[in-house]
This record gives structure tokens, sequence and C-alpha cells, in this order.
């Protein structure tokens, strides 16, 4: 950006926006905004399941039509397409993680807030990991191990062969290293971008505004403001998206550790 508009002082925003020091001198190393962002976000998550669900009525209203409304859609759409016949005894699970995950992408665009509590990677790595203990935990139980691995390394209809030298080295891999790491960086790299994005277009537009306003810095001002607007809606909508697909590749691993048909 040009100096004659930008003027000398403006510092894009960067990655010391997710660094965060203990709340105050002295507090423990890990008592930081995500994790007090992140406990709030469970024990409000808590209060809307409580306030959804203490006294159902016949005809759902308010919060239990929300509540329900969301049950709905991740039983019909996460868990009996990839579980199956297993799908309600998983709900409590996937309904939790899908809550709670979507609660935390949301904080990144509530004001006063404004971090996404997934935009911090030991958030995302804990779910991943959780999954991939559960996956593994039930593929070894329903399968035996060389059952499981046995799966994995030599599908029907491949010469075994070239599944050993091929096919089984690059499965492998993908299940117990590329898989769960992938998993895990998809949700956090989301969030820290579109974190950062906004954070860009908020400070270009407070600083040609209100800090440095010129007459060639008005026009990008109002630009970068307008962007922001735009970039905060497309957001909500990757922050729910992102939830989804977290939960959708939970429910699919659970499945594939229970049917390995699938």
């Amino acid at each position: 950006m040009p100096a004659s508009i930008a003027g000398d002082d403006f510092r894009a925003p960067g990655v010391e926006l997710f660094d965060f020091p203990p709340l105050w001198p002295g507090a423990p190393y890990w008592l930081t905004k995500p994790v007090v962002l992140a406990a709030v976000g469970v024990v409000l998550l808590c209060a809307l399941a409580w306030g959804a669900f203490a006294r159902p009525a016949l005809v759902p209203r308010g919060l239990q039509h929300l509540g329900e409304y969301g049950y709905l859609f991740v039983r019909d759409q996460v868990a009996r397409p990839f579980i199956g016949a297993d799908a309600e005894r998983w709900m409590p699970f996937l309904l939790s993680l899908f809550s709670v995950i979507l609660l935390w992408n949301l904080l990144g665009v509530i004001p006063g807030v404004q971090f996404p509590v997934n935009a911090h990677i030991a958030f995302p790595v804990v779910f991943a990991l959780v999954v991939y203990v559960i996956k593994l935990y039930l593929a070894f139980r329903h399968h035996g191990v060389g059952g499981y691995l046995k799966s994995l390394m030599f599908p029907p209809g491949l010469p075994k062969p070239i599944a050993l030298v091929l096919y089984a080295p690059l499965e492998l891999l993908y299940t117990f290293v590329t898989a769960p790491f992938t998993h895990a960086v998809r949700l956090f790299a989301n969030m820290f971008a579109g974190h950062l994005l906004l954070a860009f277009f908020s400070a270009v537009g407070f600083w040609f505004l209100v800090e440095q306003p010129t007459v060639l810095g008005v026009p990008v001002g109002l630009l970068s403001v307008a962007m922001a607007v735009v970039m905060t809606a497309l957001e909500i909508f990757i922050q729910f998206l992102q939830a989804f697909l977290f939960t959708m590749l939970a429910a699919m691993y659970i499945g594939n550790a229970l049917h390995l048909e699938h």
C-alpha cells in the first residue's frame, strides 16, 4: 500500500493476534483468553441445552425448537448417513461435538469477544485426538488389530503384491498420520485465516476513517469497512460449515471403524 495513502505508522495485524499471555501477572501460563472463552462457551452451551429441554413441551417453541432442529440436523445429515443403524447411540457425542465447535467458532464474530476458540491449534488437536482414539478403539475392539490392519492394507480385488508395495504404505500413512492431522488442521486453518482477514479489514477501515483520515484514504477505509461486513457474513457461513465438516468426518471415522465394508 503506498505510503502517501497509508502513512508510515500503519501496521497490518499479524500472528501476534493469536499470542495470548496469562490473564494477569503470576497467573498459570495456560490461563489465557482462549481457555476462558472455551470454558464460558461450554457453560453457555449447557445453559442453552438446559433451557431447551428442562421442561420439554409437546409442541416445541423457542430454545426447544432450536435444540430439536439442531438434533435432527446432526442425526439426519451426519450420523445416519455415515453410521447407519448405530447412529442414535452416537448422537450425544456427535451433537455435543457439533454444538461446541459451532459455538466456539461463532465467538469470533461476537463484538467484544471476537476470537474463535478453534483458531488456537490446541483445541482442534484435542478434538481430533479424541475422535482418533475412539476410531481406533472401535476398530480394534470389533475387528481385532490384525483384522483391521488387513482390511486397510489389502482391499478386495487388489493383487496382494501391488497392495503390499504401493497401497498399504499409503493407506497406513493416511490412517495413522495424515487423517488425524488434517482433521485438526482443516478446522484450525479456516478459523485462523478468517480471524486474520476480519482483523485486517477492520484495522484498515479504522485507520483510514478514524486514526489517519485523508482524501485518498477515506475511500479505502470505506471499502475496507464494506469488506469487513461481507467477510463477517462469509465467516459465519464458514464457521457453520467447518463445524459440520469436522463432525461429519468424525461420524465417517466412527462408521468406518464399526463397519469395515463402508
